[in-house]
């Protein structure tokens, strides 16, 4: 199968296509993110349904880069015959999906193959297709897809079939669109006008990204990444576009990372620091949140949704036979203590960079207050969503003295009401709790859960949150022992599974997230060239258009698990920007500039 790493990603702000070196799209949900797939191909065979558009001799692109600061992406294959490139778009939605192919003859004249297989609902449906004068309607259920294209088209073995030359200067257009089956035929867009609008949509966006210097390129492909993760509609913003991308090929940890994740997606706006996204998605968290705060969930839907079920299916062999794949998440159902943290230091932040000192959203943050006060001292599933038992996880509590330490300032520095007083006192106790339970002082580190050894990656974040400075002895000794213990050719793991009891059998890569968290860490500590040294390493480990998925396989040299992957995009931000200015900031600090000093 196509490695993780050789699959681009382009989007529409409502969904996301993944498209292969070998220039076969192999996984794309419509209309949404997390709408059953109709190519499948990424978690099975071709069988399962794909969209290929290369040379008749096939085989992998010569090369292939997204157009300057879009998320337009052109695949180029020399061959005998000459030369032929492929441009994949997907234009801003209106109210239909568009998936726009074009092919054009750069020199020579190469023949063409197309293969298009629809699988719907996750490749268990076969579309009834037909075909018109202009192109093919296939359709299965709710849903409608019409192919638009000048090249011939003829059915073949349950597939679509086109085969073609294309000389130099030539260009043959595909169009792909989705619309619900109860609908007229919508109007077909032309493929070089919203080639242009498309373009223009993202460098625009693009544009308004002024940072400089050394890492300028990994950050704005980050922040486009991070902005195609987005649903537009709501400003959800998912972990990734994909499902059941394993962290062990092979194994069973395969999770569905369609979903918004609240801690996901305040971390991407910490990064990210652009104030339309932050005030779509802290609207989105309001509305999500909204009702008994006891109720709060680590992760929704993208329009809000509370109930994700999880289930297998089996019709689907799997990433590389990494059966079972599943889709929906029971995490959604957990018990992590460390999300109000994540809420109300994120809304603190949102409140920071729009420059407010009314919060109409206080109310809401004073009753998710009281209900962490009620909560705080109960063991929880922690960050890492352990299917084991519920445990003390240190970074659950000190993300709970984040939460009180973010009200805190809300009233002392915003002049917002609240019982500040006790906050106070309850910050004081929640951190004399952790001083006392989750620091091993003969190791001199900082310990994953009370009462147990184990390291996690999570304790780097303690001083970023604003838990005790970058240069205390505790942070650097914490520093230290993830370092000796956690880590894997210099990257850093989450914990060690084979120790932390999170319910679940086999291994997994090194956690790209985290080995970003040690490069912030060590900055802070004043190792300066250490720090920079590890981002670059860490840079290196992007695919050829500078995308990351969730882990790395150091062994094998590949990346693994969903992509491409927010906690990922928005780590590499935010240490671009920290090495940018040659300093730390804490997570509830706005960027201070738009534009960063060049080094």
């Amino acid at each position: 199968m196509v490695r993780i790493e050789d699959y681009a990603v382009v989007g529409d702000l409502h969904t996301g296509a993944l498209v292969s070196k070998e220039g076969s799209i192999d996984w794309l949900c419509l209309p949404r993110f997390d709408s059953p797939a109709c190519f499948n191909a990424l978690l099975d065979t071709p069988d399962a349904g794909r969209w290929l558009l290369a040379p008749a001799g096939g085989g992998t692109c010569t090369r292939r880069s997204y157009r300057d600061g879009s998320l337009v992406l052109d695949t180029e294959w020399d061959t005998p015959e000459g030369t032929v490139r492929v441009t994949d778009f997907m234009p801003p939605r209106d109210s239909v999906a568009d998936i726009v192919r074009i092919v054009e003859g750069v020199s020579g004249s190469v023949r063409m193959h197309g293969e298009l297989i629809m699988r719907f609902d996750y490749g268990h449906i076969i579309p009834w297709v037909r075909k018109d004068k202009r192109g093919l309607h296939a359709i299965a259920g709710p849903d409608a897809v019409y192919l638009v294209t000048p090249a011939p088209l003829h059915g073949e073995n349950m597939h679509t079939v086109s085969d073609f030359t294309v000389n130099a200067g030539d260009k043959v257009p595909f169009v792909l669109t989705w619309a619900p089956s109860h609908v007229g035929r919508p109007v077909s867009v032309d493929a070089e006008d919203v080639l242009d609008s498309t373009y223009e949509f993202w460098r625009g966006w693009s544009s308004q990204c002024t940072v400089e210097g050394k890492y300028q390129e990994a950050v704005v492909r980050s922040l486009i990444t991070l902005k195609a993760l987005t649903y537009a509609p709501t400003g959800g913003i998912v972990a990734a576009v994909t499902t059941s991308l394993p962290e062990q090929p092979g194994g069973q940890r395969n999770w569905d990372y369609r979903y918004c994740w609240l801690r996901d997606a305040a971390m991407t706006l910490q990064a990210a620091g652009y104030t339309a996204e932050a005030s779509a998605w802290r609207d989105w968290l309001l509305r999500a949140v909204a009702g008994d705060p006891a109720d709060l969930q680590i992760m929704y839907g993208i329009h809000g949704e509370r109930r994700l079920p999880e289930m297998e299916l089996p019709w689907l062999k799997g990433y590389e036979n990494s059966a079972p794949v599943r889709i929906g998440n029971a995490a959604a159902e957990q018990f992590q203590l460390d999300v109000w943290g994540e809420v109300l230091d994120c809304l603190a932040l949102t409140r920071n960079s729009l420059l407010k000192h009314t919060d109409e959203a206080w109310d809401v943050q004073i009753a998710l207050m009281e209900h962490l006060e009620t909560i705080w001292d109960q063991p929880d599933n922690g960050l890492w969503e352990m299917r084991g038992p519920r445990r003390h996880f240190t970074h659950s509590k000190v993300m709970a003295w984040v939460a009180a330490d973010r009200m805190v300032k809300g009233v002392r520095e915003s002049g917002l009401p609240g019982p500040v007083e006790r906050w106070e006192a309850l910050r004081d106790q929640i951190r004399a709790d952790i001083m006392a339970n989750g620091f091993d002082a003969e190791r001199n580190t900082f310990v994953q859960s009370y009462g147990r050894p184990e390291l996690d990656a999570s304790l780097l974040l303690i001083p970023r949150v604003g838990f005790l400075p970058n240069d205390d002895p505790k942070v650097i000794g914490t520093i230290e022992a993830i370092q000796r213990e956690l880590t894997q050719d210099g990257f850093v793991l989450r914990y060690k599974p084979e120790e932390s009891d999170d319910g679940l059998p086999g291994d997994e890569g090194v956690f790209l997230a985290c080995s970003f968290w040690m490069v912030e860490a060590l900055l802070g500590a004043g190792r300066h060239e250490e720090s920079r040294e590890l981002f670059e390493r860490l840079l290196e480990l992007r695919n050829d258009v500078g995308l990351l998925s969730e882990e790395w396989a150091v062994k094998a040299g590949r990346q693994l698990g969903n992509t491409p992957q927010a906690f990922s995009h928005f780590a590499l931000v935010t240490s671009a920007l920290e090495l940018h200015q040659d300093t730390v900031r804490r997570s509830d600090t706005p960027l201070p500039s738009a534009r960063a000093d060049s080094r």
